[in-house]
């Protein structure tokens, strides 16, 4: 039976696969498992917070029919008229948090920018 590998550290600290022994202590301790074939499932935590297909889809149609809320008019109004930093001040006190006022700033900069074409 294929065993499941287990991870440990070399002298320079690079990461070298090693098959598991049965034994409870050692560098290769760990039970030993057969593999199951063609398996391979991601963790729920890595897909968290992941944009799928259908979600993104909704949210275009919602701005498409429901249009911009009035901060994010105001913010387009500073980019007009060159007022970047106040523009993100602005998402940052509306949004919480300054990377996702930088996101707001650069889908408003686009839109502009796609308005202009």
């Amino acid at each position: 039976p294929s065993v499941f590998p287990t991870r440990a550290l070399n002298r320079t600290n690079q990461a070298v696969v090693m098959a598991a022994s049965g034994m409870m202590e050692g560098m290769e301790k760990g039970h030993v498992v057969t593999k199951l074939e063609g398996v391979h499932k991601k963790a729920p935590s890595r897909r968290r917070g992941h944009l799928g297909k259908r979600t993104k889809f909704v949210r275009e149609l919602v701005q498409e029919v429901m249009g911009l809320a009035p901060y994010q008019k105001r913010i387009q109004e500073l980019l007009k008229v060159g007022r970047d930093k106040r523009a993100l001040k602005l998402a940052k006190k509306k949004l919480g948090t300054h990377g996702r006022a930088k996101r707001c700033r650069e889908n408003m900069a686009a839109l502009l920018r796609k308005a202009r074409k």
